[in-house]
C-alpha cells in the first residue's frame, strides 16, 4: 500500500516556479505506518497510471481552475483500486460534487494538517468516512513542511507560510469567508527553522505564501482606538509586532536570500512597515491595485484603495522603500470603458511597476461577485452543451469561454483582445528592458528578463489566448524560458548553516496559523525581484 499526493494540472512545464506547499506539508501530515507518500505535481508531469495500485490511497488538492484535471486523475485512481479522497478550497465549497463526480470515496473540508493523518488511518483500516471536516485549526497545529521529499532541481522558488486568513472583504476574493478574516499567525521561530532548512538544501528565493502579510494597518488600529476597544486594540498591536519581530529574524539570514510576498494597497501608508520589509530583504510583493477608476474599486469592495495619480503615488512609495511591486489588474468590470486598458498600462508604467498581471473578471465561487452572478442566472440559466455557465470548471478547457459574465458595453472577445495587446505592452522587449535597470548586476538583469518573459507566456500566452496553435507556441516558449531561468535561480546548498543563529526569542510569540491558500491565489503567480540597484 502506498500513500500518493496529486496537484493536478493540464499544464506540464517540466519546472515549476514555486512549490506547491500544500504536497509536502500533508506529506508530513502521513502517519509513518503508511511510509513517505510518492508526491505527483502535475505542473512538472502527469501522474503515470501504472504507479497506482489496489488499496492505495490517493490524495488530491483542488481548486476551481483544476478542478476537471483532479477529477479526471479521482476517477482514474478509483478504477484502479485506490481510495480516492479530495481535499482543497474546491472540496471545501463543493464537498458533493467531489464525491460525485470524482468519484470520491471522502472528502476533507477546510485545513487538512490534522484531518489527513485520520483519513489515512481510516483508509488502511477499510472504512473511510465520507467527510471530515478540517475546520480551521490554530497555529499551534500546523506543520512544517517535508522539503526532504523534494527534488530541488525541480523548482525555482520555494514557498513558506507565515500567516493565515484576511480582514479585508473584496468582492472578487473568497479567502475572507473560507481562510477566515481574523489574521492567524504562524510563530515566526518556527518561520525561521523552515527558512533555514530551505536555504539548506539550495533555495534562495522563497515565497512567503500568505493572503495578506499586512493583517494589521494604521487605519484598523486608529479605528480600534477611536472606538475605545481596549481588547482590539491589543490583538491587532501583538499581531503586528509579531509581523515585526519576523521581519528582524528574516534580517539576519544570509544576504543572498529573497523573499517575495502578497500585501494591501494600505501597506504604501505605513512607511515602517516598508523599511522593515526592505531590512528583512523582502524585495517584492503582490499588491491587489484591481482597478484604476473610483468607479472600477467601488465595484470590487476595495474603494480603501488609490485611483489615478494619487495611486502612482502611492505605487511609487513601495519602489522608494525598496519593494518592488507586482501589481494585479482586473479586466472586464462593469464600469470598464474601451479606454481603460490603455490607462491601466500607462498608470502600470508612470507608477514604476516592476511586473504586472491582468486578468479577466472571474466570478470564483464563494465569493460575493459568484453569489451575485449564480443568482442572477437562475433567472435564465446560460449553457455550454448540457452544462450551465455557473459550472464553468467542469467544462473542457478547449471549448470553455474566457468571460463568463456579460459587460455592458463590451464583448467578452472584445475584452480578452483588449487583455492580451495590455500584456503584449507591458511585457514588450523594450519595457522589460527599461524595468530590468532596478537590478545589481548583468546576470541578475538577465534573470529579470528571462522570467519576465517566462511569466508572460505561462500567464497570458497560455491562459488567455483562445487560438490553439498560440497557445501551443506559448507552451513551448514557456518551457525553453522556464529551463533557462531555473538555471539562473539555483543556489550553492549551505548544509552547515545552524539554525539557531537566526532565531530570535519566543516573546510575543502567539502561536497562530499559517496559510493553505485560496481562490485568490488563482489570480497570483510567480514574481521576482533580483537585488536592488
Amino acid at each position: 500500500m502506498s500513500v500518493h499526493l496529486v496537484n493536478p494540472s493540464d499544464n506540464a512545464f517540466g519546472t515549476a516556479v514555486i512549490t506547491p506547499r500544500w504536497l509536502f506539508v500533508l506529506a508530513a501530515a502521513t502517519p509513518r505506518a503508511a511510509g513517505d507518500p510518492i508526491l505527483v505535481d502535475e505542473s512538472l508531469e502527469q501522474i503515470d497510471p501504472e504507479t497506482i495500485k489496489p488499496g492505495d490511497i490517493v490524495g488530491i488538492s483542488v481548486h476551481t481552475g483544476n478542478a476537471l484535471r483532479g477529477y479526471a486523475v479521482g476517477k482514474m485512481a478509483r478504477s484502479r483500486g485506490a481510495w480516492v479522497v479530495y481535499g482543497g478550497i474546491h472540496a471545501t465549497l463543493f464537498p458533493e460534487e467531489v464525491l460525485d463526480l470524482g468519484e470520491a470515496h471522502s472528502v476533507v473540508t477546510g485545513d487538512g494538517d490534522i484531518a489527513w493523518g485520520k483519513v489515512v488511518t481510516d483508509c488502511m483500516a477499510g472504512a473511510p468516512e465520507k467527510v471530515y471536516a478540517g475546520g480551521r485549526i490554530e497555529g499551534s497545529e500546523f506543520l512544517q513542511a517535508r522539503w526532504d521529499l523534494m527534488d530541488p532541481a525541480k523548482y525555482m522558488w520555494a514557498s513558506v507560510q507565515t500567516i493565515r486568513g484576511c480582514p479585508k472583504h473584496c468582492s472578487f476574493c473568497s479567502v475572507w469567508r473560507t481562510d477566515g478574516q481574523k489574521p492567524r499567525q504562524r510563530n515566526h521561530q518556527r518561520v525561521i527553522d523552515e527558512i533555514v532548512d530551505l536555504r539548506r538544501i539550495g533555495f534562495k528565493f522563497i515565497a512567503l505564501a500568505d493572503d495578506n502579510f499586512y493583517p494589521v494597518s494604521k487605519t484598523d488600529l486608529r479605528l480600534a482606538r477611536e472606538q475605545n476597544n481596549t481588547a482590539k486594540v491589543e490583538e491587532l498591536t501583538a499581531i503586528r509586532n509579531e509581523r515585526f519581530q519576523l521581519m528582524d529574524e528574516l534580517s539576519k539570514l544570509p544576504r543572498d536570500m529573497v523573499f517575495f510576498t502578497q500585501i494591501t494597497m494600505e501597506a504604501g501608508e505605513d512607511p515602517e512597515f516598508l523599511d522593515a520589509m526592505k531590512k528583512a530583504n523582502i524585495k517584492g510583493a503582490l499588491v491587489g491595485v484591481e482597478a484604476v477608476t473610483p468607479e472600477g474599486l467601488k465595484a470590487v469592495f476595495k474603494d480603501w484603495n488609490y485611483s489615478g495619480e494619487a495611486l502612482a503615488n502611492q505605487l511609487q512609495t513601495f519602489k522608494k522603500h525598496g519593494v518592488h511591486v507586482l501589481g494585479s489588474f482586473i479586466f472586464g468590470l462593469p464600469t470598464d470603458k474601451p479606454a481603460t486598458f490603455d490607462a491601466t498600462v500607462e498608470m502600470a508604467m508612470k507608477a514604476g511597476v516592476t511586473f504586472a498581471q491582468f486578468v479577466m473578471m472571474t466570478p470564483f465561487p464563494g465569493t460575493v461577485d459568484f453569489g451575485r452572478w449564480e443568482k442572477e442566472q437562475a433567472k435564465d440559466p446560460a449553457m455550454v452543451g448540457d452544462i450551465p455557465i455557473t459550472r464553468y470548471w467542469l467544462i473542457p478547457s478547449e471549448i470553455r469561454p474566457k468571460m463568463f459574465t456579460p459587460h455592458p458595453t463590451m464583448s467578452s472577445d472584445e475584452i480578452r483582445e483588449r487583455t492580451q495587446k495590455v500584456w503584449d505592452r507591458f511585457y514588450d522587449w523594450s519595457a522589460i528592458w527599461k524595468r530590468s535597470a532596478c537590478t545589481p548586476n548583468l546576470s541578475a538583469r538577465l534573470a529579470f528578463i528571462f522570467l519576465s518573459k517566462l511569466y508572460r507566456q505561462m500567464y497570458a500566452g497560455t491562459g488567455i489566448s483562445t487560438d490553439s496553435a498560440r497557445r501551443k507556441k506559448s507552451k513551448r516558449w514557456a518551457k525553453w524560458t522556464a529551463r533557462q531561468c531555473k538555471k539562473l535561480f539555483r543556489a550553492k546548498p549551505m548544509p552547515e548553516l545552524p539554525a539557531r543563529e537566526w532565531q530570535g526569542t519566543l516573546q510575543g510569540a502567539m502561536g497562530q496559523a499559517a496559510y493553505a491558500g485560496g481562490e485568490a491565489s488563482q489570480i497570483g503567480g510567480p514574481f521576482v525581484v533580483i537585488g536592488d540597484k
